[in-house]
């Protein structure tokens, strides 16, 4: 087990862990959207400052604990001034997403069509998401983008993995216009 210490980790993890023992990964993920959602609504998740610092390049990736038993991980990410991704899935694995704190922009993405390596998706909803708001990816509709938009601070997000990803595919624009060519990237954490 990995635990970095944070406020509130004490009331967040028994939730974590209840929710694992969901017969589903709806029912699971419900659980820990509406936990994550309680509890930074009230205040009463205190990250620490490790895990509130953005890449230079990219978001920043920290990981405040794995559990052993269940195998989840609860991940926090950085989004620097303009910072994003594009569109990619979580390897067919369900992930809960948390604002704690600043505005991200989500757009989620339906898959309409495959050609070996080369996709088509359709734009689904897209939306901003402030403190407290919180949202599940249950694959097959895992496909997204984040975005932080603030011209004027980071965006800091909680999210809770089914477990530990070292990778998840990316998609970028292709020939002809529509499509995106899928590429592995690997995923590590910068703490």
């Amino acid at each position: 087990m990995l635990r970095v210490d944070f406020g509130g980790a004490d009331r967040l993890i028994p939730i974590l862990d209840d929710a694992a023992r969901q017969p589903t990964a709806a029912g699971t993920a419900q659980q820990v959207k509406d936990g994550l959602r309680d509890l930074i609504n009230e205040g009463a998740i205190d990250l620490p400052d490790s895990a509130l610092v953005p890449g230079d390049d990219a978001y920043g990736r920290h990981l405040l604990y794995r559990s052993e038993e269940h195998d989840y991980v609860v991940v926090t990410m950085a989004w620097g001034i303009g910072q994003g991704t594009p569109i990619h899935d979580h390897a067919g694995v369900w992930c809960v997403e948390g604002v704690w704190r600043g505005e991200l922009e989500v757009t989620q993405y339906d898959l309409k069509e495959q050609a070996g390596e080369r996709f088509r998706f359709e734009r689904q909803e897209q939306f901003k998401a402030h403190p407290g708001d919180s949202g599940a990816l249950i694959p097959p509709y895992e496909y997204h983008t984040l975005a932080n938009l603030s011209p004027h601070e980071p965006t800091i997000t909680l999210h809770v993995y089914a477990r530990d990803l070292d990778a998840c595919s990316v998609f970028e624009p292709a020939t002809p216009s529509g499509w995106y060519q899928r590429q592995l990237k690997g995923l590590s954490y910068d703490n």
